[in-house]
């Protein structure tokens, strides 16, 4: 892949064609990781993309990977979701560069917002560990409804509900702006 062109960019409209590929590529892995991903709807994706909330990733043009950005609780929190690399450009870093750009684009649409993600994977999780995102209880997540009629798509959204959503197969990882320390402190 090194030779190849790479570009992790904000979706827009020119990639809308790529949504059927991103949700077969997103039901693909949740099947071979038995674990869950939440299922989002074409119309979904496709809002995202036209809210410049999402990052693809392209190699030599070809659909290699995605992430999505969302606010909840008035835009108090941020959560980058749905990250998934297409199987032959896993294990290059591509996950890790689409994790950085959202995770960029997420500071600059919503500087103040606490940011969060919900994983079962240990490499996300490690991404997100050194971007300044520490493990926390669901408690410390966003209480907005919406966020959480969101989890019902996943597999293991059985867990969640027995739980009161105390408890998931995902980890809760959180960035808060306020308490990042930053190279200058």
């Amino acid at each position: 892949m090194v030779e190849n062109h790479i570009e992790i960019i904000v979706a827009g409209e020119e990639h809308l064609r790529f949504i059927p590929l991103i949700l077969q590529t997103i039901e693909d892995a949740t099947k071979v990781r038995g674990t869950g991903i939440a299922k989002r709807t074409p119309e979904y994706l496709e809002q995202k993309m036209r809210e410049g909330k999402a990052i693809i990733a392209l190699v030599d043009s070809e659909f290699a990977g995605f992430c999505y950005i969302e606010s909840w609780g008035n835009k108090q929190y941020v959560a980058n979701s749905g990250l998934i690399v297409v199987e032959k450009y896993r294990n290059h870093g591509l996950a890790r560069k689409i994790k950085e750009k959202s995770f960029q684009l997420s500071r600059e649409k919503f500087p103040d917002a606490k940011l969060f993600g919900l994983t079962s994977g240990a490499a996300v999780m490690k991404i997100n560990t050194e971007l300044g995102y520490v493990p926390v209880t669901f408690a410390d997540l966003t209480d907005d409804e919406a966020f959480w009629r969101g989890c019902q798509g996943c597999v293991n959204y059985d867990i969640l509900q027995r739980t009161n959503r105390r408890y998931c197969i995902c980890t809760a990882l959180l960035f808060d702006p306020k308490k990042q320390v930053t190279g200058d402190e």
